[in-house]
């Protein structure tokens, strides 16, 4: 536990985390194990692109 304490104290000190990064590379690994056996690379980065834009996941009011 002690090789966590740097980590502490950097989010006391500023009160930010990776919890948006560790999220977005969730949904990336989880589209990427859904397209499993897909040919085509750049459909299966166009997915995860549009899976990871708040847009697409109903964050944003359009009006």
């Amino acid at each position: 536990m002690d090789h966590l304490w740097p980590e502490i104290c950097a989010f006391i000190r500023t009160g930010i985390t990776n919890a948006g990064s560790k999220g977005a590379n969730w949904v990336i690994k989880t589209v990427g194990r859904d397209a499993y056996g897909f040919r085509n690379p750049e459909n299966q980065r166009l997915r995860a692109l549009c899976a990871t834009t708040r847009k697409s996941r109903g964050c944003l009011n359009p009006a």
